[in-house]
């Protein structure tokens, strides 16, 4: 049998509240983190890298402490539609991602914006676990799809950097001679890299439209997963996670949010899981 947790972005208090429901399932006797497959886009591979190297415990516990260096972003209605006109034009979609790349450096150059203590405060100097994690990024210099593992020759920090790298929020990211952007571009869970399992858990912060709820459950059965539960914020989460998902201010009450949820939904989860 084969369990899958897939981790979608949100921004930081989607890394927040992801980390409250793992939180809240272990204390409630379900501990998703044991996966035998876990898949990381965006806030989501912050998330993965964390919870396959070090305690969840330990992790949620400093989701709950303000904030003190971390930069704010931002990221509005504005700056979603420009992306999602993008992405939606008609054409080849190597060559709508290679457009995208172009748009996110000139709104970011690369180096413009040092993101790298952030990131490595969430991870330490954690490398990659001698775990099946995956990570999810998008190389816009050859519009690729691209999935990160402990045999890519990257670095789990710069793996996690590269699929955070969020248009028009963040600047892209170098790695060697190659340019990259966020993996939720593709998808914002991308849970078909799991097909063939056959227990699969989503923790998706950002599909409450109806387009990403589709794209989703088409994603979900792809998988072929006999059991699958896709978890978005409820509406106490949604409340804590407030309209901007970079602001660092709210992730205290994200981290909450989700421990309660978390700990409401182990019943439904622990049949799954088991």
């Amino acid at each position: 049998m084969t369990r899958a947790l897939v981790l979608g972005g949100g921004g930081v208090t989607g890394v927040a509240w992801e980390l409250g429901v793992l939180e809240g399932l272990r204390r409630a006797g379900v501990d998703l983190t044991g996966a035998d497959v876990v898949v990381g886009t965006s806030a989501g591979a912050a998330v993965g890298a964390r919870v396959t190297t070090s305690a969840l415990e330990t992790a949620y516990d400093e989701q709950c402490t303000p904030p003190t260096e971390e930069v704010a972003g931002h990221l509005g209605p504005t700056t979603l539609l420009r992306l999602g006109i993008m992405l939606a034009r008609p054409g080849d979609q190597a060559a709508k991602w290679r457009k995208v790349g172009t748009a996110a450096e000139h709104a970011h150059p690369v180096g413009s914006l040092d993101r790298s203590k952030a990131i490595r405060a969430r991870l330490g100097d954690a490398d990659w676990p001698d775990r099946d994690l995956r990570i999810t990024a998008v190389d816009v210099d050859a519009g690729a799809f691209v999935v990160f593992d402990k045999d890519s020759g990257v670095s789990l920090l710069d793996a996690v950097s590269a699929s955070c790298a969020l248009p028009f929020a963040w600047p892209p990211v170098r790695i060697d001679d190659t340019t990259y952007v966020d993996g939720g571009i593709r998808s914002p869970a991308n849970a078909d890299l799991v097909a063939g399992a056959e227990r699969v858990v989503v923790l998706a912060p950002q599909t409450q439209a109806p387009s990403r709820e589709h794209l989703l459950s088409r994603q979900l059965a792809r998988t072929g997963a006999a059991h699958t539960l896709a978890i978005s914020p409820d509406h106490q989460a949604s409340h804590a996670i407030g309209h901007n998902p970079l602001d660092p201010g709210k992730r205290p009450a994200a981290a909450r949010a989700g421990l309660a949820q978390g700990l409401a939904l182990a019943p439904d989860v622990t049949t799954l899981w088991r």
